[in-house]
Order: C-alpha cells, then structure tokens, then sequence
C-alpha cells in the first residue's frame, strides 16, 4: 500500500470528525453554511470512494457498483457546488451565490441524463484501455464541474487570505485553498487521462486526494481551535488572578457579583458566570476592589512600597507591579483591621497607566496581563516582607 492509500481512512475521520465539531456553529452562521457543506459533501463522496467501500461494491452485481459510483459522483458535483456557494458568500455576491446553485442542478441533471443515456455499464471509471465508463461526455462534464469550482475557490481564498486581518480566517483560508488546489490537480490528472490516456500521473492521485481532505478538515477547525487557545488563555490568566482576586474580594466583598467558590479549580471548572466571561469579572472586581482599598492607603506608603522593591532585585518592568502589590497588601490589612479611610484627594492612591487606559479605552488585555503580575508579586516574597514599619529603616 502506498502512502497516499494509507491516508485515506485518516482522511475520512478527520473530514467527519471536524463536520461534526463544526456542525452546531455553522449552521448557525449563514456565511459559513457554504464552507460546511463544502467539506461535509466531500467526507460523503471519499466515504464512498474508500478502498473497502469500492471493492464492496465490486464485489457485488454491477448494478449495486453503478450506483455506488453514480452517488458518489453526484455528491462530489454537489461538494462543488457548494465551493462555490461558498466563494459566494464570501465575496458577497448574490449573482453568483444564484449562479452557483442553478449551476450545480444543471451539472446534476446532466450526470444523471449522461448515465441514463448510456449503454448498461457498471461502475464508473476511465480504464487504462477503451473507453470511459458510461461515456467521455459524462466524465467531461464531472471534471468540468470540479476544475471550474476549485479554479474559482483557489483564487477567492489566495486573494482574502492575504486581505484579511484576522489570522484565523487567513489561515482557514488558506487551508482550504490549498486543499482545493490539491484537488484540483486531482481533477487535472483524471482530465489528462480521459482526454489522452495519459496514465503517468495517477499514482499521485491517491496522495492528492486525501492530503486535500485533510487540509479541508484543518480549514473548518480553525475557528474551533483558536476558540480552544483562546478558552485556555482566559483559564490560564483566570487561575492567575484568583489569589489576588480571592484576597482583595473579602476585603470588599461587595464588588463582586458573586460569592468566591471554596477553591480555585472549582471556579475554573464551574464558573459562577459564562466562561467567556470569567477573566473579564475578575479583571473588573479586581479593579473595583483596587479602586476601593486605594482609600485605606496611609501617606507615604506607595514611595515606601516603591524604595523596598527596587531594592529587592525585581525586574524593571515588573517594579510597578510589585509596588502596587505591596501597596494593596497594607491597604487590605488596613481595611481588614477597621482603620478609617484616609482623607483628601491628595492621599488618594495613584492607579498605574496600565489600570487607567484600560478604563478609559477598554484594553482588558492589557490590564488582564498587568494584573497577572500584580498577583505573582502579591504572593512573592518580597510582597510578604513589605512594612511600612521595616521600609522606613
């Protein structure tokens, strides 16, 4: 068995598994429809075309062979056609989205008609000697279909992709274009063959197919998988934040929509919000709670705060970080132990410019990852040894 051969089963299962991972999101969304059924289209007809599932059939009368052909084919002309709905739908164009679909029934009906119209055959091939099976004209308007849909497609996704902003779409872009360009030289090959005879490219044809059917299954989860780094990000900087989180909310209880969970890993894994708002309250709250224990900072605590982590070796771009954690440390055992606000706008603590844009220009990134360093250093060493007491020796 060759190694094109050998991919064609992987090839299968992941075209079907990432149909099905795909399925609820697309046919949510009208302009991914297109993509979907592109790729589920053809997980059916190379289902179909498998080695076990060809050699079933042959073995079985020609009757049940010539129908297993005929379905497979319709299904691929089907597959076409819904590339090009989906090049569409990508560029917006009604006339072609119109196009398209009027174009794939005429290809259908003309198949079926070109089938019928032969004489009694069995399955469909282009042999190595003889004519094509059931008719040249049949096997010109099957590859006609694929070679004008993946033409089309080839050149959508190579133009978007490189247009495009977003990364993601860029790479399922592309993914799908050299998928289909991979398929389309499959197509070309079988065109050489039942135009010429020429044979000396068909052993590619196996690699050329289901390497195209797994660059297809990659396109369609692309989206799935930068919303997977994307959920792990948020649970990485969530499970980051919640110590400081934790500390500063049971000082001030009352900036938190809801009541922390016994332990950390049970607000990971049972959030008391939509995950995909998990870091976004625990960046408000903490927030919210600096805002608040700002008001219990005694005078002259952030310029001691400053001096001791400058002298305990943290790094540059951290030193602000660390300041404001030892800042927020006194300020919570100040508010802990009943001691009155501070007093006067001059005693207010000065939020760091990572806090204040976020406020201003909605940068919930930037002041996520701030906060994630404020939380390392609340919880370092020299955070712990911070005193206003011993920072003034």
């Amino acid at each position: 068995m060759t190694f094109g051969d050998a991919l064609a089963v992987p090839s299968v299962v992941c075209l079907w598994v990432a149909v099905l991972l795909r399925a609820p999101g697309a046919l949510r969304v009208p302009h991914q429809r297109g993509l979907w059924l592109a790729v589920a289209t053809a997980a059916a007809a190379m289902t179909l075309n498998l080695p076990d599932v060809v050699a079933y059939a042959m073995g079985r009368d020609p009757g049940y062979a010539h129908t297993i052909g005929l379905v497979r084919n319709l299904i691929g002309v089907l597959s076409a056609g819904a590339v090009l709905y989906f090049v569409a739908s990508a560029t917006r164009g009604r006339k072609l989205q119109i196009a398209s679909g009027v174009g794939t029934l005429v290809w259908l009906a003309t198949l079926v008609v070109a089938d019928a119209a032969a004489p009694d055959h069995g399955t469909h091939t282009i042999p190595p000697a003889g004519d094509p099976v059931p008719s040249l004209f049949y096997w010109l308007v099957l590859i006609s279909a694929h070679l004008l849909a993946n033409t089309i497609c080839v050149s959508v996704c190579w133009r978007y992709g490189r247009r495009t902003e977003s990364r993601g779409l860029a790479a399922g872009l592309r993914l799908f274009g050299l998928g289909t360009a991979l398929a389309g030289v499959f197509w070309f090959v079988y065109l050489l063959k039942a135009l010429f005879g020429a044979t000396w490219a068909m052993p590619a044809n196996p690699l050329l197919m289901n390497t195209h059917g797994l660059l297809r299954a990659a396109a369609i989860l692309v989206p799935t998988l930068f919303t997977f780094r994307s959920t792990a990000a948020d649970i990485a900087t969530a499970w980051r934040l919640w110590p400081l989180w934790r500390d500063l909310v049971h000082a001030v209880p009352h900036v938190a929509l809801n009541k922390p969970r016994a332990a950390r890993v049970l607000e990971l894994l049972w959030p008391p919000v939509p995950r995909n708002l998990l870091v976004y309250r625990k960046v408000i709250e903490t927030r919210d709670a600096i805002l608040i224990l700002g008001e219990y900072v005694a005078p002259g605590v952030p310029e001691l705060a400053r001096g001791h982590v400058a002298g305990s070796g943290v790094p540059e771009p951290r030193l602000t970080a660390a300041a404001l954690a030892c800042v927020l440390k006194e300020a919570r055992r100040a508010k802990l132990a009943g001691i009155p606000q501070q007093q006067g706008e001059s005693d207010a603590l000065e939020l760091p410019a990572a806090i204040q844009i976020s406020a201003d220009r909605g940068d919930l990134e930037g002041e996520a990852r701030f906060l994630v360093d404020v939380a390392r250093a609340y919880a370092s060493p020299a955070t712990t040894a911070f005193t206003p007491a011993t920072a003034r020796k």
